[in-house]
């Protein structure tokens, strides 16, 4: 399989920059087994959903992981938190003109930021301060690249989700497929009979590093932590054993509950722990039936995953008619309902 087999032509005016003002007014691609597709709303997404089937989401919470700073010499430095090791010591990339090395000082205001050395691409710094404290002071939230632009008021609100838990803060992108999701569309799904569940995956940067090898067997996932409870294992079980549809929202989700019946031999259960599991066409779903996503990057990941789960002819064919349809495009704009051939 081949990197150049993941590429479409993508106008830049179809990347949503900027969220619509309401949630839930985006529009949706549903794609069906045939690859058959049909223009709708958001909000219809109530209506495709059957009483019993059971909605997996994504609780994790952004961070305002993205930092400014100076050197001890006065050059400026920008850090990215990727991951929380505890209070005090993060795995970070740091942006600066020359490579710092270990021992080097770092200023985020007055705290002192002192790089103990590096773990394959990340670097391994400690805060004199509680790290939480420093971001709540410092931070701005860590936008996707390709808005070209910097965090404004808007993004506060509008790049978390309204379910987010604040206590699972450790996320540098949103679970951007449950950015749909307003208040009044949970209540709505609730009344109809559709539960939802929870999964925790903290979303790496590396969700937006591209893939830099044609042959895609020798791609090698970015590793982010996640966590399947035993209630929510119990959930698809019993959601799968009565005939229901099991949805994961968005891809994070997908790779959660993946990685956790991939680690049970093909069964769901309760795991916690790193994954780099890269699902791509062939990959045998053992727990999702019905994914909702957003549209993807050409020759991304994300956009192999989604593959995966239809066809990689679907799947084109889909983006050719949101192309012309001028659906948005990435974090903040359209939606997909893709079901599983």
């Amino acid at each position: 399989m081949k990197l150049s087999d993941y590429t479409f032509d993508l106008p830049d005016n179809l990347i949503a920059r900027y969220p619509l003002e309401q949630r839930s007014a985006s529009r949706l691609l549903h794609l069906q087994k045939d690859g058959h597709f049909e223009d709708l709303k958001f909000s219809n997404i109530v209506d495709l959903l059957d009483e019993g089937d059971l909605l997996v989401l994504n609780d994790t919470k952004v961070m305002k992981a993205r930092l400014k700073g100076k050197r001890a010499t006065g050059g400026a430095v920008e850090i990215l938190v990727e991951r929380l090791q505890d209070q005090h010591i993060a795995h970070c990339h740091i942006k600066a003109s020359n490579t710092p090395k270990a021992g080097a000082e770092l200023f985020i205001g007055d705290t002192k930021v002192t790089v103990l050395g590096r773990h394959e691409n990340l670097f391994i710094v400690e805060f004199e301060q509680p790290i939480i404290h420093v971001l709540d002071q410092y931070g701005q939230l860590p936008i996707p690249p390709y808005f070209n632009r910097e965090a404004e008021d808007i993004d506060t609100e509008r790049y978390q989700t309204v379910f987010n838990d604040p206590e699972k803060m450790a996320s540098v992108a949103a679970p951007t497929a449950s950015l749909h999701f307003d208040e009044d569309i949970l209540k709505r799904l609730e009344e109809k009979g559709i539960q939802r569940t929870f999964v925790t995956l903290h979303v790496g940067a590396g969700t937006f590093a591209p893939v830099r090898t044609e042959n895609l067997e020798n791609h090698i996932m970015h590793s982010e932590w996640c966590d399947v409870p035993s209630d929510t294992a119990k959930l698809i079980q019993e959601t799968k054993a009565r005939g229901n549809k099991v949805i994961a929202v968005g891809t994070t989700a997908t790779r959660a509950v993946e990685s956790a019946a991939q680690a049970h031999q093909g069964k769901i259960e309760a795991w916690t722990g790193d994954t780099q599991i890269f699902i791509y066409p062939g990959y045998e779903f053992c727990v999702v039936d019905r994914l909702i996503t957003n549209f993807h990057l050409p020759e991304s990941t994300l956009l192999m995953l989604v593959s995966a789960l239809s066809s990689r002819d679907n799947i084109l064919n889909a983006y050719h008619h949101a192309v012309a349809q001028q659906y948005r495009f990435f974090s903040y704009g359209d939606a997909m309902l893709i079901d599983r051939v």
